[in-house]
């Protein structure tokens, strides 16, 4: 739903430009822009093809800019609020967040828009094609589109307005369905998307069957949540059955497997290149570095996540670097949530060292620090050279001091100082607010300038590692733990350092872009330091790794295990200690991916965790399981011609806000 000059309207998507299908090209979503449509249009093949290209083009609005991690990463376990304060209100759930807050306005209205024209496909399919095949995958999209959009407005918002057919004209009357009526109209929408579309898309980055039946899982796991227990404790049994069974047959029938190495998914290299047609890739917003088709944004996950090194001596920003928005801190959750050692989807997910880009303007040694009189005044480290150094160490490592890092080349920041406690708030060590372990994921080094927020490299929305998740915690919740067991370990194992595997080369983004000019490119994977990971575990290089240290060989090790996280939550009960473990194994396979708050929220641990282990965010018990809803959209809409009173206003609007 969107306000255009104070009017409510329906009439989004369906009426703006579209992308029109030229054929059946592999890149169908890289065409020439249509200035103009009208709903005659939609009465032909060729128009409603266009229509449905539009609706893929509306995947890339969750990569695009501030709500992106604003409503899906912000005020959860995982990330603080860094350097840059812009959205803090997400963070830290102040009286900023209310019905006013664009971001929220934001979601509603795209939403809302890509609605419209999905019910325009579904209405117009039926009557325009002839050909079976093609109208069943048009109708199939039109289902799973709506779906998808109306997923995401029930886990912000809860149950919020239905509108299934479509609207070419001002609409101002609507009410609020219920929680269950969206979820119903949601598994209704997958099914039949499920039973349209095809095994195999027509052209990359089309939704299949697999697809719907991902989402199927995922949405049958959220309602058997916490969250909707006061209505769905009667289909709770049933729907976790149902996840477990579509989980199932994306893992046991579709292409779709995980990749070889995690590392895969983030070493991008080029757009559209290898890692984006990976078959553990289910569903993604297809960027490209076509220009005439980027949008007003491109993905721009990239920005959000990099902290300061451009004003550190010796360094300057630069394309690998990334632009540093500096608003999502890691966490210190984040770190100790993985076993380090072990699990190399921490090496290969943060970014723990940076090498010189500035050469002619490295620090240099002073009398105090220079390893021998003959460095005085000689610069510290060269171009290439390791410049930065984060080490990611633990409260009992008592190595490291205020003064003695300053005997090391690099700039050195440091998790735990020498003393310092155990702390879960940051108060430990020289990390701070624009200094921290950066999130490496989605750099994106295809970038065409240092100062370009546009990002080329497709947003992942759904890939098969989840629904292995979905599958283990849909049969842990249905007290089948050594059954949820097999699907918990095939994550793990793929996470395991494998037999010979070079601990020292993990991914920052992407090992193609490291753009650094004083170095030719063949080098700058050989540093002059041990590697991060070798230091900050404190271990020799030829620690073996092998797979079944992070297998877990009985479920029992989840209830038995001494867990710093099961004693600052308080859990106690076998289920609650698998949750717990289960909210711990996603942050390990799919941190940072726009999923975190919704699954906080559904399992109502959002509260919990966020003042537990954030060192800002007071989410309260009482208001912040949903966001509110948008007063633009409350102040256009009617009852019987007539405004709603500020009564029907409150009544119509989330609890607390």
């Amino acid at each position: 739903m969107k306000i255009l000059r104070n009017k409510y309207t329906y009439c989004m998507f369906a009426a703006l430009p579209l992308l029109a299908v030229q054929g059946c090209s592999k890149d169908f979503l890289k065409e020439d822009l249509i200035t103009a449509r009208n709903t005659s249009d939609f009465e032909t093949v060729a128009g409603i093809d266009g229509l449905v290209t539009g609706l893929y083009q509306t995947l890339k609005y969750h990569f695009n800019y501030e709500w992106a991690y604003a409503t899906t990463n912000y005020g959860t376990d995982e990330f603080w609020i860094g350097g840059d304060r812009t959205k803090e209100m997400w963070g830290t759930y102040n009286a900023t967040l209310n019905s006013f807050t664009g971001e929220a306005e934001s979601v509603w209205d795209n939403m809302y828009g890509a609605i419209n024209s999905a019910n325009t496909v579904i209405a117009q399919v039926p009557l325009v094609f002839t050909n079976e095949s093609h109208k069943n995958t048009r109708l199939g999209e039109g289902y799973f589109m709506r779906a998808f959009n109306y997923f995401k407005l029930v886990k912000q918002y809860g149950g919020v307005p239905l509108k299934l057919d479509p609207s070419y004209t001002v609409q101002l009357e609507f009410f609020r369905n219920s929680e269950q009526e969206v979820y119903d109209q949601i598994i209704s929408d997958f099914s039949q998307a499920y039973e349209l579309l095809p095994e195999t898309g027509g052209q990359e980055g089309r939704v299949t069957k697999w697809a719907a039946a991902h989402f199927l899982a995922k949405v049958y796991l959220f309602r058997a949540s916490e969250l909707y227990e006061s209505w769905n404790s009667g289909s709770k049994e049933a729907d976790l059955q149902k996840a477990v069974d579509y989980g199932k047959i994306v893992i046991e029938q579709s292409p779709h497997s995980l990749a070889q190495n995690f590392s895969d998914l983030w070493n991008y290299t080029t757009p559209d290149g290898a890692n984006e047609r990976l078959p553990e890739v289910i569903l993604a917003a297809k960027f490209s570095n076509n220009v005439a088709t980027a949008g007003r944004y491109g993905n721009q996950l990239h920005l959000h996540f990099p902290s300061v090194y451009q004003t550190l001596p010796g360094m300057q920003r630069d394309i690998a670097g990334g632009r540093e928005f500096q608003r999502l801190r890691t966490s210190d959750y984040s770190v100790d949530v993985y076993d380090r050692v072990n699990d190399s989807r921490f090496w290969k997910s943060f970014k723990t060292e940076y090498l010189c880009n500035k050469p002619q303007a490295a620090p240099v040694w002073d009398v105090a620090s220079a390893p021998s009189p003959a460095l005085v005044n000689k610069p510290k480290f060269q171009g290439g050279e390791v410049s930065i150094k984060y080490i990611v160490n633990n409260a009992d490592d008592n190595r490291y001091t205020q003064d003695n890092i300053k005997l090391r080349a690099p700039h050195m920041f440091v998790r735990y100082f020498s003393g310092n406690n155990k702390d879960f708030k940051g108060n430990h060590g020289n990390y701070d607010a624009s200094r921290y372990l950066t999130m490496s994921k989605f750099a994106d080094g295809s970038r065409n300038s240092v100062a370009s927020q546009t990002g080329y490299r497709d947003g992942i929305l759904a890939r098969v590692a989840e629904t292995y998740l979905i599958v283990a915690e849909a049969l842990g919740r249905q007290g089948k733990y050594e059954l949820a067991l097999p699907y918990i370990n095939t994550i793990r194992e793929r996470a395991a350092y494998k037999e010979g595997e070079d601990r020292s080369l993990y991914v920052d983004g992407g090992v193609a872009y490291k753009t650094n000019d004083v170095v030719s490119a063949g080098s700058l994977i050989s540093f002059s330091d041990r590697n991060t990971y070798f230091e900050s575990n404190n271990i020799s290089e030829t620690t073996a790794a092998t797979t079944n240290e992070m297998r877990l060989d009985a479920i029992s090790e989840i209830w038995n295990a001494t867990d710093q996280f099961y004693d600052a939550l308080g859990v106690n009960s076998n289920e609650q200690k698998f949750v717990a473990f289960i909210l711990n194994e996603r942050s390990r396979e799919l941190m940072g991916e726009l999923m975190r708050w919704e699954d906080l929220a559904r399992t109502k641990t959002l509260v919990k965790r966020a003042l537990t282990f954030s060192n800002e965010a007071v989410p309260s018990e009482n208001k912040h399981y949903y966001r509110p809803i948008p007063q633009s959209f409350l102040d256009v809409v009617q009852k019987d011609g007539k405004p709603l009173s500020n009564d029907e206003k409150q009544a119509m609007q989330n609890h607390g806000f």
